[in-house]
């Protein structure tokens, strides 16, 4: 059996690594810059150095593969997995476009291929589990996800480091955030309402909104649901001061004569100051509280996440939780209990009996574990 990974950055190279490690499954890791596959070459994975957006290159390196995992940037994500649902081809998609993934829905079923979107650790792994503890409740009442990942050294002025493009990053600043409150929308923008939460080995992180609810927003029928972003105390000023000035604006400004993107300025700055080393130490938090009823009794069903940089195998946290995620249920995918025609979100996996053990077990043999407690 053959499996294509579209994308060789900090997560992508780590799924063909892990992904290679299956007997009998053959890895083709495909990206447009060599750099991106020094490691997965030494391993002996398959290679390709192509310019995926260009006409036809998708269809056909896809067309020697059994499945697909799309794990390309956002901004190019949703027009490569509808090319890989025209090319006939199922497989699980990490992309985190801002795109509405059920436009894709029925063009899945009529080519017959099943996805699973956004399976990575958030959205993702917070989606299954949110959706997993309301199903073991009689009445869910509240769901409030906590994630973020940090470096361990808080040495540096931003106190951040990112494991995406700096410009993903920077979206998650500027998209309005969504989330329901009392059983309506609501609409706010990012970087609001924040709180000061207390975590075991880390200690205080300040939580603001931040627009992942994504498909949970319509697939879960719950009054009060908000997800928010974890850093440092003290982060969220140094960024309300990037917005409030405009620096983080996608609107053209003049400058001497040539017109120029603030928000493209910003991310040429912030690459650099925001670059994760190679082997620099960092972590993966996540807190899901799901708050409701069972036989007449209050119950708050709780998933604690940390995760570290790996020191064995050189993988980072983010690339570990996000990857890991998506190599596991791709690997219940071959196995065809998951295979049903469409794109479906991560929650909708707990309608399949068995699954998500499954999943956490898989994690779990990799070192992702989450924890569970109930109040």
């Amino acid at each position: 059996m053959k499996v294509a990974v579209l994308g060789g950055g900090l997560v992508g190279s780590p799924m063909a690594l892990d992904l290679n490690k299956n007997k009998g499954l053959s890895v083709i890791l495909a990206d447009i810059d060599e750099k991106n596959l020094i490691r997965a070459k030494q391993e002996g994975i398959h290679c390709r150095i192509l310019n995926l957006m260009e006409e036809g290159v998708i269809e056909d390196l896809v067309a020697e593969v059994d499945f697909v995992i799309n794990a390309l940037p956002g901004a190019i994500g949703y027009l490569s997995l509808k090319r890989l649902i025209q090319a006939g081809k199922s497989g699980v998609d990490i992309a985190f476009y801002a795109e509405d993934f059920k436009e894709l829905h029925d063009l899945a079923v009529e080519n017959n291929v099943s996805w699973i979107v956004d399976m990575g650790v958030a959205p993702g792994m917070s989606h299954l589990l949110s959706a997993y503890a309301a199903s073991q409740l009689d009445q869910t009442d509240d769901i409030k996800i906590y994630v973020g990942g940090l470096p361990k050294d808080r040495d540096s002025y931003w106190q951040y480091k990112a494991p995406f493009s700096p410009s993903d990053v920077i979206e998650e600043y500027t998209r309005p955030a969504r989330f329901i409150r009392n059983g309506k929308e609501v609409i706010m923008p990012a970087l609001t309402e924040v709180e000061l939460l207390d975590f075991p080995v880390v200690g205080p992180l300040e939580a603001f909104n931040s627009d992942g609810l994504r498909s949970l927003l319509s697939s879960l029928l719950v009054p009060n649901m908000i997800e928010k972003t974890l850093r440092y105390p003290g982060y969220v000023d140094k960024m309300s001061v990037l917005k409030e000035s405009g620096l983080l604006s996608n609107e053209d400004i003049e400058i001497n004569g040539q017109y120029v993107k603030p928000i493209d300025l910003s991310t040429a700055l912030l690459f650099d100051q925001w670059k994760l080393e190679e082997k620099e130490i960092e972590f993966t938090i996540m807190q899901i509280r799901v708050k409701g009823r069972k036989a007449g009794r209050e119950r708050t069903i709780i998933y604690d996440l940390y995760d570290e940089y790996c020191t064995d195998t050189h993988i980072h946290s983010m690339a570990r939780t996000t990857g890991y995620a998506a190599t596991v249920v791709l690997g219940l995918m071959m196995e065809g209990p998951i295979h049903r025609p469409g794109v479906h979100p991560p929650e909708a996996l707990v309608n399949i009996k068995g699954s998500v053990e499954k999943i956490l077990n898989g994690l779990k043999s990799k070192g992702v574990i989450y924890h569970k407690r109930i109040i």
